[in-house]
């Protein structure tokens, strides 16, 4: 079977819109670039005045093109950049884990007090954990990329967990991905008692750091 050889034109076209696809992504780069920049400078100080670090691991992800086009059909929006830039707020990712709950709150509010940090959306799934036990601080939070054509406020969305939180939220993903979202019951009902167990873990870790620290005040005084 003989296939019609694409045209010079829509070749052309199809590179323009590579390219300018690669343009919107860069952005998107960028800012999760800036955001990263913002929490490593607060662990540094942190580090620095207090000999003490918040943070256990900081990661980031850019959504891929193909899982950008997948959420575009998903949400039925129209497929042009500006209705994506408009409607789709997590193409940039930073995930920030940290040893306690105190430090989440700490850092997101270090954070976003920033003159340059223009928060959008904030979810406190801490406070209010979703129904299978999901707990995480995220916020949408727009910062400006100053490119050589100006600035661009770009999007990203920023998770502020725990250690236990993020190991459940990764346990959770891997038996979601193995049965492809069709989890049995029993399964989802244990994995939202180890959610439960993950945040009583939180608070008496949370208890031990508060009374070691005060242990070695009074230690210090005597």
């Amino acid at each position: 079977m003989s296939t019609v050889p694409a045209s010079d034109e829509a070749i052309e076209e199809a590179r323009q819109l590579r390219d300018e696809f690669q343009r919107f992504l860069r952005e998107y780069e960028f800012g999760m670039r800036e955001v990263e920049t913002k929490i490593s400078i607060l662990r540094d100080e942190f580090l620095y005045n207090h000999a003490y670090n918040p943070i256990e691991h900081l990661k980031s992800r850019l959504k891929s093109p193909d899982s950008i086009v997948e959420k575009v059909a998903r949400k039925g929006i129209e497929p042009d950049f500006d209705t994506i830039r408009r409607e789709i707020t997590d193409i940039a990712g930073v995930r920030v884990t940290c040893s306690f709950v105190t430090d989440v709150y700490r850092l997101f509010d270090l954070f976003t007090r920033q003159d340059d940090v223009t928060v959008r959306v904030v979810k406190d799934y801490i406070a209010n954990p979703k129904p299978n036990g999901y707990r995480s601080l995220h916020v949408i939070a727009e910062v400006p990329v100053f490119l050589s054509t100006g600035p661009v406020p770009v999007p990203v969305e920023v998770q502020f967990r725990t250690i236990a939180m993020d190991f459940w939220a990764s346990l959770e993903h891997k038996i979601h991905y193995k049965f492809d979202g069709r989890v049995p019951g029993h399964l989802v009902q244990s994995l939202t008692d180890a959610a439960d167990a993950a945040g009583e873990l939180d608070q008496r870790m949370e208890r031990l750091h508060r009374e070691a620290h005060e242990s070695g005040h009074r230690v210090l005084e005597a």
